[in-house]
């Protein structure tokens, strides 16, 4: 028998055994068992109901087949004429199931830590930033998803040199993981008198939230900041030590907020970024020491080093991992996404699975 059946008959039986678990009492007595049971039911209930539903499939195909030995001239030409989309339809599922058998990556479900930074470019790059970080914000909210800012750096043209933000929702680890990289634009900049196109890069980073259980941090090894907020933000900037530094002594890694007024807000909120960006940096390591090329690097913010090129002029955008273009750069900048997220989540589940194959 192949081995994904047994894998299947495996799934099949967990769920039956965690459907038990889910009614007797006890269980659901314990709340931290009970809810983690109701997620591992959710997952095992979609490979499971595809595994029936391949396996009607199979019963349909042998019944045909079975119809092709038939006296009746007329079954038999229907089963001539039916078996070969059946045989479509069985093969489909046969790809969705080993999908769906595929490593689970455990920080799927994770809220992120978005972080978009204008590269290669002065105020050219720092408009883009801003554009970007509006793209991503319209999708998170046409996702149902909530974005919470936590910090951010204007330039003096209008961009954004600098932002981070909370996005909390369902999946949006799954959904975002792969816009990681240099995102460079060409466009007419407005102040260019002579019409002439510009190139310049931003980088962005997805970072799964980190838990406390994700993350150990020793506090000895934080060296804590305060000093005055500079730039807009009302009366409070320059008056009080609210803005907050963390520095992780360790590893290096330095995180800065001061959008808040209070220092108990911003250390707070400089707290979520640091331990998301050190869950990220650990997450590297493993996946650099199992396959080096897996990582998907933010790179430098070099125009070189790009996964995406946006290009006004033509409408164009250019997924460049992928070798996908869509014309339709307008409806991507108001955040509609999914065309492109889709078609880099296929590719990479394929390549997973060509990987396990190999």
């Amino acid at each position: 028998m192949d081995p994904m059946f047994d894998k299947l008959e495996e799934v099949v039986d967990r769920l039956q055994e965690v459907e038990g678990l889910l009614s007797d009492p006890n269980v659901v007595s314990q709340q931290d068992r009970f809810r983690q049971l109701t997620k591992e039911h959710a997952e095992l209930t979609p490979v499971v109901e595809a595994y029936r539903s391949y396996r009607q499939l199979c019963d349909e195909i042998a019944g045909h087949r079975e119809l092709l030995q038939d006296s009746d001239p007329e079954l038999k030409e229907m089963a001539r004429e039916e078996l070969p989309e059946l045989e479509e339809q069985r093969a489909e599922l046969e790809q969705q199931l080993k999908l769906l058998l595929l490593p689970k990556d455990p920080n799927d479900d994770k809220n992120v830590i978005l972080e978009v930074r204008a590269g290669t470019g002065g105020d050219e790059a720092a408009l883009f930033a801003g554009d970007l970080f509006r793209m991503y914000s319209r999708y998170a909210e046409s996702q149902g998803w909530r974005v919470e800012m936590l910090s951010c750096s204007d330039s003096e043209a209008g961009g954004m040199k600098e932002v981070i933000a909370m996005v909390s929702g369902q999946r949006v680890y799954s959904r975002l993981k792969y816009e990681s990289g240099t995102h460079r634009v060409q466009r007419v900049p407005e102040t260019e008198t002579q019409g002439r196109i510009h190139t310049s890069a931003c980088t962005v980073a997805v970072l799964p939230e980190a838990e406390d259980v994700d993350v150990d941090i020793d506090p000895t090894d934080l060296r804590i900041d305060v000093y005055r907020a500079s730039g807009a933000g009302g009366q409070h900037v320059n008056k009080t030590e609210s803005a907050v530094r963390i520095t992780h002594v360790p590893t290096g890694v330095v995180v800065s907020c001061q959008d808040e007024k209070s220092q108990h807000k911003n250390k707070a909120k400089a707290m979520k970024v640091l331990k998301s960006r050190i869950l990220d940096s650990l997450m590297a390591e493993q996946q650099a020491q199992m396959a080096a090329d897996r990582k998907t690097q933010v790179g430098s913010g070099d125009r070189s080093q790009r996964i995406r090129t946006y290009n006004f002029p033509q409408g164009r955008c250019t997924d460049h991992r992928i070798g996908l273009t869509l014309y339709k750069l307008d409806n991507i900048m108001q955040g509609d996404l999914d065309e492109l997220v889709d078609a880099i989540s296929t590719h990479y589940q394929s390549e997973a699975l060509a990987g396990q194959e190999g």
